[in-house]
């Protein structure tokens, strides 16, 4: 057909993937028909941003009262980053976290979905038991977790949606850091 060719996956840079048919501007897998975003799609994304920054907030709430207590007097290593740039780094996240999930949503992705959750929900424990409750090898217990969740999320992401899975890797690389800081702070504290 005029306008119509098969990719095949050597063309399709989807490690995976089944091949998609290109037609005129839309996307199509061999799995599914292409897919326009609706109104519903962005409330959805917004949902999405409200429950990442939500977690955020109920982070913040243990994070607050503690950054200037027992963690401001705590020996830290000579790597610990300043406290002004923990807010900026984490809105972003939180952002990239959302979007991803959304991504995963849209794609239906049941198992990858369930992966993100359990990662979100390992989030939204550690802050209180590092922060609120000073559980300092709790909370590397729970980061260790957290890494295990996300690679989780991101090799089942990849499999739908590689950019859901890319837009987990600065999350990643930022947890593995703070692992190593939890880790120093417990062994030092």
């Amino acid at each position: 057909m005029p306008g119509r060719r098969i990719v095949q996956r050597a063309e399709f840079r989807g490690a995976g993937r089944p091949p998609v048919l290109c037609t005129g501007g839309m996307t199509t897998f061999s799995s599914g028909s292409p897919r326009t975003t609706t109104g519903r799609d962005w409330l959805v994304l917004l949902g999405f941003l409200v429950l990442c920054y939500a977690v955020a907030g109920l982070g913040s709430l243990a994070t607050l009262g503690n950054v200037d207590g027992w963690y401001a007097t705590a020996e830290k290593p000579p790597f610990n980053p300043p406290n002004w740039l923990f807010g900026p780094v984490w809105t972003v996240l939180y952002g990239m976290i959302a979007v991803s999930g959304w991504l995963l949503w849209l794609r239906r992705a049941k198992p990858a979905l369930l992966a993100w959750s359990v990662q979100l929900v390992l989030n939204l424990l550690w802050t209180p038991a590092f922060f609120g409750l000073e559980l300092l090898w709790p909370a590397f217990a729970t980061i260790l977790a957290l890494d295990a969740a996300v690679v989780w999320t991101i090799v089942r992401a990849r499999a739908v949606r590689p950019v859901a899975a890319w837009l987990l890797v600065p999350y990643l690389g930022w947890i593995l850091f703070a692992s190593v800081l939890n880790a120093s702070l417990a062994v030092l504290n």
